[in-house]
């Protein structure tokens, strides 16, 4: 990319047309996924997703927010602490991501049932957490949506001890169509800046609980969405339909 494209107009040309080619590219893998999360939310399951870094921003655009699923779950590292009695210098650790058996603790913390759905998140796919959670979640037979960028997971070795990256394990993988890096305007004498794959992957996020939504609407099923808890009615309305998920979904304020 030339180094008159590093600019605002720059990165909204460059970012619009990765976008414009995502939802043409992606349509057969949305499908699928959109067809593992009705199949979920049929099941009584709950669909829990997972990801550290920035694409915790992925996690919170599926679990939890206005217009999305209500039966949804935000895993995190953090739970370690909220959930399992860590002491918080924990989370200091700045190899946390890197340590064995995170990712086992994180699971059983979350206590799945059969019947759930993992949405596991990673620009790169190959950090050691990201797969230790993948492997946990397909060895207790979950099915597994991956987002991550196939170009950069493919650019780069495998992290875990298995040799497997996300996209080895998933069942269906959507491509947020980063570049190797993230970053996608080039500098002058090495470099990038501005990063795609939040963009991109909330695209893919949302096109995939549209279609699911699609999926439940025709067969008659309503799905089961928040509203915003800042219209009238809303909060008291989500904190009813959150009773069916009593104990599996977890809502914090952060």
């Amino acid at each position: 990319m030339s180094v008159e494209s590093v600019s605002a107009q720059g990165f909204a040309h460059a970012s619009l047309a990765v976008l414009q080619r995502v939802t043409e590219s992606a349509r057969e893998d949305v499908a699928r996924a959109a067809e593992l999360i009705a199949d979920t939310i049929r099941a009584d399951g709950v669909i829990h997703a997972f990801g550290t870094g920035h694409s915790q921003a992925i996690v919170l655009e599926l679990a939890g927010r206005a217009g999305g699923l209500v039966p949804t779950n935000r895993l995190s590292i953090a739970d370690l602490v909220l959930y399992g009695g860590e002491d918080p210098a924990v989370l200091d650790d700045p190899l946390l991501e890197r340590r064995a058996g995170v990712a086992g603790r994180l699971y059983d913390l979350a206590a799945p049932q059969p019947q759930d759905l993992f949405v596991v998140i990673s620009n790169s796919g190959v950090n050691n957490v990201i797969v230790e959670m993948a492997l946990r979640a397909k060895e207790q037979d979950h099915r597994i949506l991956a987002i991550t960028s196939l170009t950069h997971t493919r650019a780069v070795p495998a992290g875990h001890a298995s040799g497997k990256k996300l996209a080895d394990l998933a069942d269906v993988v959507l491509d947020n169509a980063a570049p190797r890096g993230d970053a996608l305007l080039e500098l002058p004498g090495g470099g990038a800046v501005s990063a795609l794959s939040t963009l991109t992957g909330v695209m893919l996020v949302q096109m995939a609980v549209a279609e699911a939504s699609a999926l439940l609407l025709a067969a008659g099923e309503k799905p089961p969405v928040y509203v915003s808890a800042n219209v009238p009615g809303g909060f008291e309305g989500n904190l009813e339909l959150e009773k069916r998920y009593a104990g599996r979904i977890r809502r914090t304020a952060s």
